[in-house]
């Protein structure tokens, strides 16, 4: 019996270190000590300086996407995120929470897409403040903070996830295989009556359903709905709770978002976001395309 003990308290060291996806106000303001916790705020660094959390750190949302072929709003290359990451005081032993403002869905979008980075980086620890920095100035019981603040450099080295970061290809193969992709832009875009760049072509991925990004929180803020609430959107979308699916948009924010819902909250582990999104796949004239709409341009 002690054996067995043993041998269940050493899997458990063993296993990978993850956070819990979603954390309230109240979770933070009970663990806001802990010495691995990093506050990381994503509002822009002129609203920082105004107000922010005591004890975050600023980043700026353009450090975490890069142009790479073109594209203007990729996942950078491991090396320089290793030097962001390690440049905001974060290590491989940091619990990291995100605070994005909060003050609509495409806030939460913003650090969904950081959340995801860190993930297809290797670093599980990692959680979003639901609601935001709004969500916690709204309680009116804790205090904000002026000013910047800092953390001693640290080092950061990623483990790679390239699984989670499909590219053209890969999500074309998956497609073929009966992935199904799930478009989480506007009913205009999905249908081709909206399109994107002057060299992208107006529709969606082949076989796609369309689930609005904005739907996932309630009216459009920055607060996500509940389980229940999420789970009867999917239905209504026709997107399953399960099975392989691709997460896209137009540069991978807005899915970002909707991946992190899937993948994180829904437990979807087949779910992947694609970063390329159609400002890649719509440009590439060998890839198919869905065009509901037909509108000359």
């Amino acid at each position: 019996m002690y054996r067995f003990a043993l041998i269940l308290i050493l899997l458990t060291i063993a296993l990978p270190v993850s956070a819990q996806p979603l954390v309230s106000v109240e979770w933070l303001e009970q663990n806001k000590n802990k010495p691995d916790l990093v506050l990381l705020d994503l509002q822009s660094n002129q609203n920082y300086l105004r107000f922010h959390i005591p004890g975050s750190v600023n980043t700026e949302y353009s450090h975490w996407r890069t142009e790479k072929k073109g594209q203007p709003k990729v996942l950078p290359p491991v090396p320089i995120m290793e030097k962001l990451i390690g440049s905001l005081g974060i290590s491989n032993k940091s619990h990291v929470v995100l605070i994005p403002l909060g003050a609509s869905a495409g806030d939460m979008a913003v650090a969904a897409r950081v959340y995801w980075s860190f993930k297809v980086l290797g670093h599980d620890k990692v959680s979003i403040l639901d609601g935001g920095l709004i969500a916690y100035a709204e309680t009116r019981k804790y205090p904000l903070e002026k000013g910047n603040h800092q953390l001693k450099p640290a080092t950061f080295k990623a483990n790679y996830r390239a699984e989670m970061n499909p590219d053209a290809e890969a999500v074309k193969q998956a497609i073929n295989s009966g992935a199904l992709a799930v478009d989480n832009r506007t009913r205009a875009e999905f249908l081709g009556i909206y399109k994107g760049g002057a060299k992208e072509r107006p529709g969606s991925l082949p076989g796609a359903v369309n689930l609005n990004y904005d739907w996932l929180t309630v009216n459009g803020s920055g607060k996500l709905h509940k389980l229940e609430n999420l789970k009867q959107i999917y239905t209504a979308g026709n997107v399953p709770l399960q099975g392989a699916q691709i997460n896209y948009c137009h540069t991978g924010n807005r899915a970002s978002l909707a991946w992190f819902v899937s993948h994180e909250l829904l437990g979807n582990s087949q779910a992947k976001l694609y970063d390329g999104s159609t400002q890649e796949w719509a440009a590439d004239s060998t890839l198919p395309m869905d065009q509901q709409v037909q509108l000359s341009f």
